[in-house]
C-alpha cells in the first residue's frame, strides 16, 4: 500500500520532522531550478513571503504531475536580513561569509508549505520566525564551522538550531518547527482534514 502522502523535498529535516509526528509519506525530489525562480520573483519585486510560496508550491506541482490522485506537499524556507535574501551556501567558505553577514543582526527565517493534488492547490500557509544572532567572535565562528563541517550547507542559514547552531543566537522569536523549515502544526491540520491523519 502507497504511503498517503508525497513530499516534494529533498529536505532530511522535513521529513523527519513528519516521520517523527506519524506521518506516512513517500519523498520525491522536484526537478524544479529554484535559483532561477527566486531571481525572477526578486526582479518582478516579490517578497519573501510571496516568493517562498509560490517556490513550495512550483515544486509541489512538479511532483504531483507525475501522481495522479496522490496528496503532495511542497515546502520552501527562505531567510531575509535587511532586505538581502540569503541561500544554501554552496560550502564552509560561503557559510563563513554568511555567518559574518548574519552576526549581531536580526533576520527572519520564513517557511512555506503547499498541499496539492492532481496539479491543484488545495492549501497553503506560510509562517515567520525571527532570530537575533549573537555577534560572534572570529574565533568562535572557525571553531563552530570546524565542529559543524559540511552540515552547514545543508541549510539555508548555515546552521541548524535543534543542534549547535543554537550558540549562535541570543534570541528566537517565533514557532521552533518553522525555524527548522515546515509549519508543522497547520501541516498536521490540513493532513487531518483529507483524512491522512487521525482526527
Amino acid at each position: 500500500m502507497k504511503a498517503a502522502l508525497i513530499l516534494a523535498s529533498g529536505s532530511s529535516a522535513r521529513a523527519k520532522m513528519l516521520r517523527d509526528a506519524g506521518v506516512a509519506l513517500e519523498i520525491e525530489k522536484p526537478a524544479v531550478d529554484e535559483d532561477e525562480l527566486k531571481a525572477s520573483y526578486r526582479a518582478d519585486g516579490a517578497d519573501v513571503i510571496d516568493t517562498a510560496i509560490a517556490l513550495a508550491e512550483m515544486k509541489a506541482l512538479a511532483v504531483s504531475r507525475k501522481h495522479s490522485g496522490r496528496y503532495v506537499l511542497g515546502a520552501d524556507q527562505m531567510l531575509e536580513c535587511e532586505g538581502i535574501w540569503f541561500d544554501k551556501p554552496a560550502d564552509v567558505a560561503a557559510a563563513r561569509a554568511q555567518l559574518k553577514a548574519l552576526r549581531g543582526r536580526r533576520h527572519h527565517l520564513v517557511s512555506a508549505a503547499v498541499l496539492v493534488k492532481d496539479g491543484e492547490r488545495l492549501w497553503h500557509h506560510v509562517d515567520r520566525a525571527e532570530l537575533t544572532m549573537r555577534d560572534l567572535s572570529d574565533e568562535f565562528l572557525e571553531w563552530y564551522l570546524a565542529l559543524a563541517g559540511e552540515a552547514v550547507t545543508s541549510s539555508v542559514g548555515a546552521y541548524h538550531l535543534e543542534g549547535l547552531g543554537a550558540q549562535l543566537m541570543t534570541r528566537v522569536r517565533g514557532d521552533f518547527f518553522t525555524v527548522l523549515g515546515l509549519p508543522l502544526l497547520p501541516v498536521l491540520a490540513i493532513l487531518r482534514t483529507h483524512g491522512m491523519l487521525h482526527a
